[in-house]
């Protein structure tokens, strides 16, 4: 197995901007062999095909996504982000998540994908900080899951600004614990090195806790020691800017109330080796998917958050798939992979 290249439907533009097709158009003319569907666009394409959201439209215009894609010789890797799910206080509202969950059960087979990424809660109130119930919460989708035919997979993933879990450590200990085929993880450099090593709060943009070189040094020894890498699902590589001056209030990217790393997640990352980026993307890589470290091999998901994303001009997909296909050429010359 070697490496194949990966774009998240979003980072080719906003679903409220920009239309799926000329996105997928784009994706397949830059040479990605496969993307990543965000539940946004697809309620986007599902309105602009049935005018509603009902259910079965939903799963409908999954299909002609699916179809879509096949035309443009691209695998559909995967559907995110289910949010918001584990450790919710109201359990009723916990039963309504699990409704929904089916629901995406019937998307993802009409997508042609077995995999499902849940990004770890990020909301502010409402959600325990139990472990042994986020667990019992992520036993109960993984089984669900295996009941599916074929068996669907949860890719869990670590956010840097998550309400309980926001480093790789947190969500392993969650997967281990599950102890389930189809629950695994997706590893993202950002949300890596965006927590163990990075702040944008901070003046020079970096942890003041402790040396951050160190800390994430430490890290990444831990993590080629602890993950099973069976469970790697996929990587997304992602860099970011540093901010010239300290994402606190009184930035223009300040949210009052919304922690720093989500603002700055949302406005402002960049596709590795882009001009600005400062984070240690290759640091994290290499303990991915070295010989020395996991050694992952399989998909690749170059995947963008940021305001360019909201440029309204109809080059804007076409601009993110050239840059992420940059992106990629460059990672795959730096890191002497097999493609």
């Amino acid at each position: 197995m070697a490496y194949k290249p990966c774009i998240a439907s979003m980072s080719l533009g906003r679903a409220w901007v920009h239309e799926l097709a000329p996105k997928l158009d784009q994706a397949a003319k830059q040479g990605f062999q496969g993307v990543e569907i965000f539940y946004e666009d697809l309620e986007y394409h599902t309105k602009q095909l049935f005018g509603d959201l009902m259910d079965e439209n939903i799963v409908k215009a999954a299909k002609v996504v699916r179809q879509m894609c096949n035309d443009r010789n691209l695998e559909i890797i995967g559907l995110q982000p289910f949010l918001h799910y584990e450790g919710l206080i109201d359990r009723e509202e916990h039963q309504k998540r699990i409704a929904k969950l089916k629901l995406w059960f019937q998307i993802a087979k009409a997508l042609g994908t077995n995999t499902i990424q849940i990004p770890t809660n990020f909301l502010a109130e409402g959600v325990t900080k139990d472990f042994d119930i986020i667990v019992k919460d992520m036993i109960e989708v993984a089984d669900l899951g295996l009941k599916e035919e074929p068996p669907i997979r949860f890719a869990y993933e670590n956010l840097c600004w998550g309400t309980t879990f926001d480093t790789w450590d947190g969500i392993w200990s969650v997967v281990a614990a599950v102890d389930r085929p189809n629950f695994g993880t997706c590893l993202d450099t950002f949300n890596i090195a965006g927590r163990e090593w990075a702040d944008p709060s901070t003046p020079d943009g970096k942890i003041t806790t402790e040396d951050a070189d160190a800390a994430l040094k430490r890290s990444m020894e831990k993590l080629k020691k602890t993950i099973d890498v069976k469970k790697v699902f996929y990587v997304q590589v992602v860099d970011a800017e540093k901010m010239r001056n300290p994402l606190v209030e009184g930035h223009a990217f300040h949210v009052d109330g919304q922690p720093a790393r989500m603002s700055w997640s949302r406005n402002s990352r960049l596709f590795a080796f882009e001009e600005g980026g400062y984070l240690p993307v290759l640091d994290v890589l290499k303990a991915i998917t070295e010989p020395d470290g996991l050694g992952y091999q399989g998909w690749v998901s170059m995947e963008l958050f940021s305001r360019t994303m909201a440029d309204p001009s109809p080059t804007c997909p076409d601009d993110h798939a050239r840059r992420g296909m940059e992106s990629w050429k460059k990672l795959v010359k730096t890191m002497n992979w097999l493609v």
